[in-house]
């Protein structure tokens, strides 16, 4: 692994497979928070199953962690190995003429997230830490539905999170096509790629912004 990593290549391969598995997990979030939406007791089922399960608590939840840490880490070392290799200035450099805005501000819109993600784990995973095995709680498996719209109750929190899936939509609009042009997509399938990009792109942060507004406009 460390071998591959050396290698610009074996670091754009390991950057889209992290892509790929983030992007599996948010659609998969989305699904469980527009349960919410429709049915708060599907929501509370669905939420006790995955706070609860032994696999998905002390499997996934660390790989999904690591995931997150190893793809932020990977694109800031992208973008260094990126700024290095066209380190000469030139006279005159027009980059919107080569690069989309999202492609070449990547990783802004990558610390808008990773800040958001911040928020989100101390709104969510640190309750959850706290009410298992720190505070050692009853456990309840109808509390979930309240306590996010409890989150949601805030308008600068409801902001907060329509702000940073706007920056995530940015983020997706470049990333899922890289994604798939760093694994080799035939470039007959290009198109059918890119528009399978904007439809995930646009569409997960907008029902994650969906989620937000409405509990916010439901109290």
């Amino acid at each position: 692994m460390n071998t591959i990593l050396k290698t610009s290549i074996g670091r754009k391969i390991a950057m889209a497979l992290s892509a790929f598995f983030l992007m599996f997990f948010l659609l998969m979030h989305l699904t469980i928070n527009l349960l919410s939406v429709f049915s708060p007791d599907a929501f509370n089922t669905a939420s006790h199953f995955m706070g609860t399960n032994p696999l998905i608590q002390f499997i996934m939840q660390p790989i999904l962690i690591f995931g997150v840490l190893f793809h932020f880490v990977m694109g800031f070392v992208l973008e260094l190995k990126n700024r290095k290799a066209t380190a000469v200035k030139y006279v005159k450099n027009n980059g919107a003429a080569n690069a989309s805005w999202m492609s070449r501000n990547m990783i802004y819109s990558g610390i808008a997230i990773l800040a958001f993600i911040v928020l989100h784990f101390k709104q969510f995973w640190m309750h959850e830490i706290n009410y298992k095995y720190i505070a050692h709680e009853t456990p309840n498996a109808t509390r979930y539905y309240e306590e996010l719209v409890k989150v949601f109750e805030n308008p600068i929190t409801v902001a907060v999170y329509v702000i940073a899936f706007i920056f995530l939509a940015l983020h997706l609009l470049h990333g899922f096509k890289s994604a798939f042009q760093s694994m080799g997509i035939p470039a007959i399938r290009k198109k059918t790629f890119e528009t399978c990009g904007k439809i995930y792109a646009i569409g997960v942060p907008a029902g994650f912004i969906i989620v937000a507004l409405y509990h916010y406009f439901n109290q």
